[in-house]
Parts: structure tokens; C-alpha cells; sequence
């Protein structure tokens, strides 16, 4: 069937399965769809993996639609605008300032370099999705037809793979128009220390605003900035990140039984059945307890870093007279996301943005009235000491824990501090045993 459908002999139209699968149907685009599978298909025999420079080839493309790059003015601009933000962070948290300049990127550039962490993040999706698909063959094949379904499961494992790097791409490709910098998504998508702005859509971010374009450089900047240094500072942090998002998507897999429903009813003349199955995620079972474990300590952390990223941005940005109104535009956003973070959602089954982000922010803001800004930041020095998603909920006994040892007194004990404290005396005494 896919020999068929690849070399133009099948009833089946791929410009619709294109369009089922999220992928652009224009003669061009299905032309260099159909070379990519083809591909797949004639390297099958041995291949092993995702070939993911498809995903990177596809990104770039699409990123390079409609992109301009920075003028000299606007080079000039951001540039002081980053400086600008270094010295007003500097006032305002005790977390080093980075050794690598500031970049200002294309949208291509920006894809160039995310694309790494996005494999990353997508490879056990994938590998998920090949996994179920030729389980589903074996499974459901006659004994006698075992040798021929070895090879075609081979030939589904490939062009399966490219047609999923092919999505990631147009997906990354279509992110890169929507993101302002670097962290705007909340992961740390580009290297150690690395901060980075794109000229093109903060222009594009500001164009709405009734706010002068410097001050929403600035602004941009600051959160940049912020969100960076706060991953150089805790070095421990983006290697915590990672394999929370990575553990989470080792244990996507896929509803064989709704896979095998889609195949006996699919009419190649009617696809929008399947595209919605990709597109709402029916294909992907409920979360397993495991699963759910590590989105809860995702969600966690993410809404930390975010709830940090916003408390020290507002104070570092109190000088400038619009800084509510881009502040609330920033909110707007985050809380609707842009198409390519839903398309990523689906397609991993991961959402990017914290749910618990206005609670963390609280949080931080009750921590620094109480004890100030080193002793917040200090907070993030080791995850053991970090807030918990309890704290989040009532940061009452982590402030008033701050707040004893900046005055140098001892805590008051819980009931499960004295228990280890019973545990750990010395002194040979015992504690009576309660009926």
C-alpha cells in the first residue's frame, strides 16, 4: 500500500493525508513530502531511529517564511535594551551575571539552534509510535505471513519516523514565528547561559501595544535575562528539567485498539476522521500513575521558575511607566499559548505552560517581602531546599523557616522534625510509649 500510495498508483490522494497529518498540501510542499517518504522507504532495510535533519530541514524551511532580518537600528536598540537589563537585574537579585553576550536571532537561526532539545525531548514519542505500530502488525499477522510482516514493519518503522520528524519541523518551524526570546516557552531551549531575543517578533509583540518600543525591549529583555541567569545559577536545574519532560514522555504510549478502529474505517476519500484523532490526542491513553508523578513535578518546577521570573522582573522594571501594560499583555499570552505550542501538546502530549503560575509567583512575592531577595534566590542553590508544590499552596512554614534563620533563632519543630529529633538524641534517653 505505501509503495503504492509513493509511486502514484493508489486511489489514495497525498495531499489529503498531508493535510490529516498537519503537513502543508501545496504542490511544492506535498512534492518534497513524497521524496522524503519515498526515501524512507528505500533506506527501510536496516535503519534504525528517527532521521531527525528531516525535522531540522523542515523547521528551517518554514521558519525562513516571511522572515526579516534585524536592522542596523534595531541591532542597536536591543542591544542597549540588554544592558539596560543587566544593570536593573543587578539591583534586584544576587544571582551572577552570564559570561556569553546576548544573542539576536532569526527565526531561523532560533530553530537551528533549539532543534537539538526539541529531538530530544520528542525522540520517546516517536520511538513510542513505532513501537505500536509494528506491535499492531505482528500481533494481528497470520503465523504464515510472520516473514513478510517483519519486513513491512521495518518499512512502517521508517517512513513512520519521517513522517513524525516532518511534524516536529513544521511545528518548530511555525513556533519560531511566535516566540519573543529564548526562554519564552519556559525550558531552557538554548545552551548554558545563553540569552536571546528575536528582533522580528518583538516588533511583531510590540505592534499592539500602546507602549513605546523601548520599553518593551526592555522589559523582554529583563525576563530574558532573568529566566538565564537563573539557569546558571542553578546548574542543577536544566539537567532536572530535561529528564522530567523526558521520563514523562518515555511513557506515552499509543491506543493500539483505536489505531486498529481508525485503519478498518479509514476512507482515503475522508481523512478528517484520522486528522482529528491526531489532532485531539484520542490515539494517546489516559496517563499512567507514573506519568502522572512526573507532570506533577514538572508542572512544579515549571510554575517556580516562571512565578521567579515574573516577581524579579516586576521589581527590575518598576522605573518604566508601561511596565503593567506589557506585563499583562505577557499574561494574556502565556495563558492562550500560540497554534504551534497546542500542535507541540499534541504531538508530544506535553503542555508547556504551568497551570500553577500565579500561585508560585504569590509564593515568591510572600518570600521576598519576608526575608528579601538573597535569601529567595539562595532557595534555588540545591533542589532539596527549593519550594515544594505544598509551599506553593502555603508558603507560611517555608517563610517562617527563612525568617528564623535569617534572625538567627531555631525553628519551631513540626511533628515530624521532633520525631527525627527523638531518632537521632544521643543521650541513651527514651521517650514513653503512648497507649
Amino acid at each position: 500500500m505505501l509503495r503504492d500510495i509513493l509511486s502514484g498508483n493508489s486511489s489514495i490522494d497525498p495531499s489529503q493525508l498531508a493535510g490529516a497529518a498537519g503537513l502543508a498540501g501545496d504542490p511544492a510542499s506535498l512534492a518534497a513530502l513524497m521524496k522524503q517518504l519515498q526515501g524512507a522507504l528505500n533506506s527501510s532495510q536496516g535503519s534504525t531511529g528517527v532521521n531527525w535533519d528531516i525535522a531540522l530541514t523542515q523547521g528551517q524551511e518554514r521558519a525562513a517564511n516571511g522572515q526579516l532580518s534585524p536592522t542596523d537600528d534595531q541591532q542597536a536598540q536591543l542591544k542597549q535594551a540588554f544592558h539596560i537589563a543587566a544593570l536593573w537585574l543587578d539591583d534586584v537579585i544576587s544571582v551572577a551575571e552570564l559570561t556569553v553576550e546576548p544573542r539576536l536571532m532569526t527565526r531561523r537561526e532560533w530553530v537551528t539552534a533549539t532543534m537539538p532539545l526539541w529531538t530530544q525531548l520528542a525522540e520517546p514519542v516517536a520511538t513510542s509510535i513505532s513501537d505500536s505500530l509494528t506491535r499492531v502488525l505482528t500481533e494481528q499477522a497470520p503465523k504464515e505471513m510472520q516473514g513478510m510482516i517483519a519486513n513491512a514493519s521495518q518499512i512502517v518503522r521508517s517512513v513512520g519516523g519521517t513522517l513524525f520528524a516532518m511534524q516536529l519541523g513544521q511545528v518548530v518551524g511555525q513556533l519560531a514565528s511566535e516566540v519573543v526570546s529564548g526562554g519564552d516557552v519556559g525550558i531552557p531551549l538554548l545552551g548554558e547561559q545563553q540569552a536571546a531575543l528575536l528582533p522580528q517578533n518583538v516588533a511583531v509583540f510590540g505592534a499592539g501595544l500602546d507602549v513605546p518600543d523601548d520599553q518593551v525591549q526592555i522589559y523582554l529583555a529583563v525576563r530574558e535575562l532573568a529566566h538565564a541567569r537563573l539557569f546558571r545559577h542553578a546548574r542543577w536545574l536544566r539537567l532536572h528539567l530535561i529528564s522530567s519532560i523526558t521520563e514523562f514522555a518515555r511513557g506515552i504510549t499509543i491506543d493500539s485498539s483505536r489505531l486498529e478502529d481508525l485503519a478498518a474505517s479509514f476512507d482515503p476519500a475522508n481523512p478528517e476522521e484520522l486528522q482529528r484523532a491526531m489532532a485531539d490526542g484520542s490515539l494517546i491513553p489516559p496517563k499512567s500513575d507514573a506519568q502522572l508523578q512526573a507532570l506533577g513535578r514538572l508542572e512544579t518546577m515549571l510554575a517556580l521558575i516562571e512565578g521567579w521570573v515574573d516577581v524579579v522582573t516586576v521589581e527590575a522594571t518598576s522605573r518604566l511607566p508601561k511596565a503593567d501594560a506589557i506585563a499583562e499583555t505577557v499574561k494574556r499570552r502565556r495563558a492562550s499559548g500560540g497554534p504551534a505550542e497546542s500542535a507541540f501538546a499534541t504531538l508530544v502530549g506535553l503542555e508547556l505552560r504551568p497551570r500553577r503560575l500565579r500561585e508560585a509567583a504569590a509564593m515568591w512575592q510572600a518570600i521576598t517581602d519576608a526575608v528579601g531577595n538573597e535569601a529567595r534566590d539562595a532557595l534555588w542553590a540545591h533542589p532539596d531546599i527549593g519550594p515544594s508544590s505544598e509551599d506553593i499552596d502555603d508558603p507560611t512554614q517555608l517563610i517562617a523557616r527563612l525568617t528564623s534563620a535569617s534572625s538567627g533563632t531555631a525553628p519551631e519543630l513540626d511533628d515530624l522534625d521532633r520525631a527525627l529529633e527523638d531518632l537521632l538524641r544521643d543521650d541513651g534517653t527514651e521517650r514513653p510509649i503512648e497507649e
